[in-house]
């Protein structure tokens, strides 16, 4: 059985869902400039550029969470306040389904990367003082 706390594999799977919307939002941005439906193709290529890279950047940072790397904790906690700020602006546009679900996402992610759990799994030595 692996010692790996569920707290952890909550936390990375999260991480892993905000990746990957990250990475379909910018191949959604790439493929709409490419096919010529994007307003306007200057912008539409480096927003494609930037969301395939957090995409990318954030699956490797749940990857290395799953594989209890404790360096992996602060990017995944600091994505959950990025995303607490979004969910945030989709409440004062009044988007609020989708506000709630950023919200719900940033919490549980957030505790659970934060849990004595996963703190304990992470960091046993300094668990022991």
């Amino acid at each position: 059985m692996s010692s790996r706390p569920v707290t952890i594999v909550i936390a990375a799977a999260l991480e892993a869902l905000i990746g990957l919307a990250a990475g379909v939002g910018g191949l959604y941005s790439f493929v709409t400039a490419v096919s010529g439906d994007a307003a306007d193709v200057t912008s539409a290529i480096p927003l494609a550029v930037l969301g395939l890279g957090v995409g990318a950047l954030l699956v490797h940072v749940a990857r290395a969470l799953w594989q209890m790397r404790d360096w992996a904790r602060t990017p995944v906690f600091v994505t959950q306040i990025f995303l607490a700020v979004v969910a945030y602006y989709m409440f004062t546009s009044e988007q609020y389904v989708l506000g709630a679900v950023l919200a719900v996402v940033a919490v549980a992610a957030s505790a659970a990367v934060l849990s004595p759990p996963t703190t304990a799994a992470l960091f046993p030595d300094e668990s022991e003082r």
